[in-house]
């Protein structure tokens, strides 16, 4: 919708099973998370980091785990890069 989004996010674990998971990300034109559920973000400028929350920090070899987030843009809304 114009000036706000919504995301679902889905990782999938291909190595070793973790106790704990973080995804980052940034959104290069201004971009900002609003709200997120299943996990924490929190985001520094352009740098946006998720990390699990209690329920879903197993993840097992093979292992999915999916989040969501709102976010706000102004004057353009391109894909985010640099995911890590």
């Amino acid at each position: 919708w114009q000036g706000g989004f919504g995301a679902n996010v889905t990782i999938t674990n291909l190595g070793d099973a973790v106790t704990g998971w973080t995804l980052t990300w940034r959104y290069d034109a201004g971009q900002t998370v609003t709200q997120a559920w299943n996990a924490t973000v929190t985001q520094s400028g352009a740098a946006v980091t998720a990390k699990n929350v209690g329920y879903n920090g197993a993840l097992p070899t093979n292992g999915v785990v999916s989040f969501g987030f709102n976010g706000s843009w102004t004057g353009s809304n391109p894909a985010p890069g640099t995911f890590a």
